[in-house]
């Protein structure tokens, strides 16, 4: 099978562990393998509080303003995407000049035309994945503005009726939906960052991946940000 795709069985391998390592982080960051709460899952949490607050506002000026803010930043990656993607495609064009810097490289050496090509269409499947990702998020946080706007005006016990609170209740989940897809869209960029370790050598791929995979772990899980979520002031709650 190496051979029919001009790959080695180092390549090989090294792109099953950069899958695997994508695989866990996006389990890991989602909470299904790990007991420690990752800034994501702390993240919907806040957004579930926000919806609820939502609620209790008669004028949602600030509301509607914070997801025009969402929906921009994601058709900034969206864009972004596309325009790597014809980076991609460009660097196809300038296989030659690629090849003849890849081989003055010190690790391993330049691999083969095919070789090459391959790897740039698995950088353009990662983008165009990212793409499509962040294209959805775009379209569910759409989704989300119409679903705040339906979420009935309160007026003393009408925010605690159980129509508002199924109101409440699916502007939280479309918000949740769209930020998963938004999140997922980054991090395939930021693992198409790892990927091009690939372009050098096997090794290198497998390092680029763990030093990748250090920093989103340590983002996830032990960061200021994830502590200023989760945290508390100090000294609150003491006599």
């Amino acid at each position: 099978m190496g051979d029919s795709l001009d790959l080695s069985t180092a390549d090989l391998a090294a792109l099953a562990f950069f899958l695997v390592a994508w695989l866990l982080h996006t389990f890991a960051s989602d909470g299904k393998l790990v007991s420690r709460v990752s800034l994501t899952t702390a993240m919907n949490a806040q957004r579930q509080a926000w919806m609820r607050t939502m609620a209790e506002r008669e004028i949602r000026i600030v509301d509607t303003a914070i997801m025009s803010g969402l929906q921009q930043g994601t058709a900034f990656f969206a864009s972004s995407s596309l325009i790597a993607i014809g980076g991609c495609f460009a660097l196809l064009g300038a296989s030659d000049r690629v090849l003849e810097v890849l081989s003055d490289l010190p690790l391993g050496g330049a691999p083969s035309r095919a070789a090459f090509q391959i790897k740039v269409f698995g950088l353009v499947l990662i983008l165009a994945f990212s793409f499509f990702k962040f294209g959805w998020a775009y379209r569910l946080f759409n989704y989300c503005t119409i679903l705040i706007g339906a979420v009935p005006i309160p007026h003393g016990e009408a925010s605690r009726n159980p129509v508002t609170e199924t109101a409440v209740w699916r502007a939280a989940q479309m918000n949740m939906l769209a930020g998963k897809h938004f999140n997922s869209g980054l991090r395939g960029v930021f693992f198409s960052i790892g990927y091009l370790g690939w372009f050098v050598d096997p090794m290198v791929f497998v390092l680029s991946t763990l030093l990748l995979l250090a920093v989103l772990v340590r983002r996830q899980f032990f960061s200021a940000a994830r502590q200023a979520v989760i945290g508390q002031p100090p000294g609150l709650g003491k006599g």
